[in-house]
């Protein structure tokens, strides 16, 4: 098949979620014999044709001279261009911007199959205006995506419920790492089991606020490692209401390798999502053999199951954590499950077969 991937700021990653989907997933599909390209904004710094097998397009994006709004001119060109070359398959990923380009380019003849996210308009982020146009993209997208699919169970739930319509449900991928340096914690100063980790888009409905509270309120003296944007409105005010000593804050990381070994020697890892789909970073949490507490709501619930630690607010994170050395005989229990759900579930080989069984029944 000849595949087109779109609506990422391309790879390799040096963003979020569906920049690492796009990296990971396009290299499976190189792997199985078909032909990957992958849309790249002009402005990413990797400017050669290829990475690795997998195809590059840069496509003009003017985000340093309008903003956030560049995205619905930037996913425009890309259709424009992916219809023109005629593939087999454009894979979507996600539909904020993307969706009004459906309106703008006569799709009847394309396949384009769209990876719908999480409840995007559900972030307090947005306005109630910005809301309403966030649901309106949602609903073009479902009318006019060939397919659609959900990462997430709860998400397929919800389009069958709101649209009555099936989005197949394919969740992301995760890689199990084998090896694992300590001699990586030295440039963070760090040491092993003496941290715990929260690696998220520093927003409200990450969480960040409660997990801080929660941990600062136990017993617990640890230091705070948080990986996340700190330039953002919300990040500032966390940074500038939680400034101690033990805090320690770094913008986005995006060395696969820093990352895993991060999340492997910390003492406890803190997932506080609490709207959208089946979370990429915590699927590498859990590949990475960490001990996690998370957000407790039905999205985090159907990927760990009872493999975690689950906590509502401050109050019940700092219960749990007071209760940290009875709750620690647990740990190898969580881990072992977890790795053995990333490796049936949602291993990056098994997450290409079943979009490529997609691919066919389409085709």
């Amino acid at each position: 098949m000849k595949i087109a991937i779109l609506g990422t700021r391309g790879i390799p990653n040096n963003y979020g979620g569906f920049e690492q989907f796009a990296e990971n997933i396009s290299q499976e599909f190189t792997k199985n014999g078909h032909q990957v390209f992958v849309y790249n904004p002009i402005f990413h710094p990797f400017k050669p044709p290829k990475y690795k097998d997998v195809n590059i397009i840069r496509k003009f994006h003017p985000e340093k001279t309008i903003g956030a709004s560049a995205n619905i001119i930037y996913d425009f060109l890309c259709l424009k261009d992916a219809k023109r070359k005629k593939f087999d398959i454009i894979l979507e990923c996600g539909y904020g911007s993307a969706a009004f380009s459906f309106l703008l380019v006569n799709t009847k003849r394309c396949n384009i199959i769209t990876n719908m996210d999480g409840m995007e308009w559900h972030r307090t982020k947005w306005s109630n205006f910005a809301k309403g146009i966030i649901q309106r993209a949602e609903k073009i997208a479902v009318k006019k995506s060939k397919k659609i699919v959900a990462d997430n169970i709860c998400i397929k739930d919800y389009f069958r419920s709101r649209y009555r319509v099936h989005a197949h449900f394919i969740p992301y991928g995760a890689i199990i790492n084998k090896e694992y340096d300590e001699n990586i914690l030295e440039k963070y100063n760090l040491k092993q089991n003496s941290y715990h980790l929260i690696i998220a888009r520093i927003e409200p409905e990450n969480n960040i606020e409660a997990i801080i509270k929660g941990i600062q309120n136990s017993n617990l003296s640890d230091e705070i490692l948080i990986i996340g944007n700190t330039n953002t409105k919300h990040g500032k005010y966390i940074c500038n209401k939680y400034n101690t000593d033990n805090i320690i804050y770094k913008e986005s990381i995006f060395d696969f390798n820093e990352l895993t070994n991060l999340r492997y020697f910390s003492k406890a890892y803190f997932h506080g999502h609490s709207i959208g789909g089946t979370n990429p970073s915590l699927l590498e949490a859990m590949a990475s053999e960490c001990f996690i507490f998370s957000h407790n709501n039905i999205y985090n619930k159907s990927v760990l199951d009872e493999n975690a630690v689950y906590f509502k607010n401050s109050k019940e994170l700092t219960n749990q954590l007071d209760d940290f050395d009875n709750l620690i005989k647990q740990k190898k229990t969580f881990i072992d499950k977890n790795l053995t759900k990333i490796e049936k579930k949602y291993s990056w080989s098994l997450i290409a077969k079943q979009y490529e069984e997609l691919f066919n029944k389409i085709l």
